[in-house]
């Protein structure tokens, strides 16, 4: 899950200023579950929008904006509203704005309308917890399912630094040490042996952006 939040209302406006029509789009998924771009949101910004003397022509909220299928049949429905409007305030992730802006034909002005922060989990109780940076390379395999790159601070690859200290960090003293965690984790599945060669240094080249993957077609 892509995990964003709204930006504050003076900041969207003031992309507007020069704007006076306008649609929005949301997002049925991610922004939905954050509170950042579901209907309560999107509703709320054209609450707000039309205060200010905006005219709100329409609004969408298709389930995931960042897939190009589902922008191309909210353009083709809302098309009338949409050659009305001059710009389209996105309550999406930046993948949504920018799916927006590839898929609009009409090529308005284009405002994000959320920040975007991380990639997370959504744990039982609701709360969003980061536990992947998508770094290309993944090794959870051989530490327990815990991620050093995202969970420790320095991204280390090959146990605990000096500054560790009763198995808290050195960084955040309120967080526990990943590389103490990771061998616990491996300790309890009898898995120590993945951490006892080095492990190489990461392929940063995997990194590079930005990425593109083409999936290769089957044939019929």
């Amino acid at each position: 899950m892509i995990i964003t939040k709204q930006k504050k209302f003076e900041d969207i406006l003031n992309n507007l200023k020069e704007v006076s029509r306008v649609f929005i789009v949301g997002c049925g998924e991610c922004a939905t579950t954050c509170k950042s771009g579901g209907e309560a949101e999107v509703l709320e910004l054209k609450k707000q929008l039309e205060q200010q003397g905006k005219n709100v022509t329409g609004f969408a909220i298709p389930k995931a904006p960042c897939v190009a299928a589902q922008m191309k049949t909210v353009f083709a429905q809302n098309r009338s509203a949409l050659k009305n409007s001059q710009a389209i305030v996105v309550l999406a992730c930046g993948l949504g704005t920018q799916s927006v802006k590839a898929n609009d034909r009409l090529e308005l002005f284009v405002v994000p309308g959320c920040d975007t922060l991380f990639g997370a989990v959504v744990d039982a109780e609701g709360n969003f917890k980061e536990v992947c940076s998508a770094c290309g390379e993944c090794i959870l395999d051989l530490t327990g399912g815990i991620c050093p790159i995202t969970c420790c601070p320095k991204g280390l690859l090959n146990g605990p630094c000096g500054g560790v200290n009763k198995g808290k960090c050195e960084v955040d003293k309120e967080r526990d040490c990943a590389w103490v965690l990771i061998y616990k984790e491996l300790e309890k599945k009898g898995k120590l042996s993945n951490i006892r060669s080095p492990h190489p240094a990461k392929d940063y080249s995997k990194t590079v952006k930005p990425h593109k993957l083409i999936l290769e077609k089957k044939n019929a």
